[in-house]
């Protein structure tokens, strides 16, 4: 079920992630493993900063969704 839940979460994370940023969407698979990512990068990006966002689903989207606007913003410098 942990799989599955990751899955499903990083996969509305990245898509969310790629409509806040322009032109971030990279079609489905590569959003799932943006999302998975992000998750993980918002989740230490505000243990560091001492952020806490919701809990539960709504909070691992947030934190999922953050996180991989993180990494489109970062792959868009390189990009350019």
């Amino acid at each position: 079920m942990g799989l599955l839940y990751s899955l499903l979460i990083g996969a509305v994370a990245g898509w969310l992630a790629g409509k806040l940023m322009k032109g971030g969407g990279f079609g489905l698979l590569f959003n799932i493993i943006i999302g998975i990512i992000g998750g993980i990068v918002g989740n230490w990006l505000f243990s560091q900063l001492s952020i806490s966002l919701m809990d539960g689903v709504i909070g691992d989207i947030l934190t999922g969704a953050i996180g991989a606007s993180v990494i489109l913003l970062i792959a868009g410098l390189f990009k350019k």
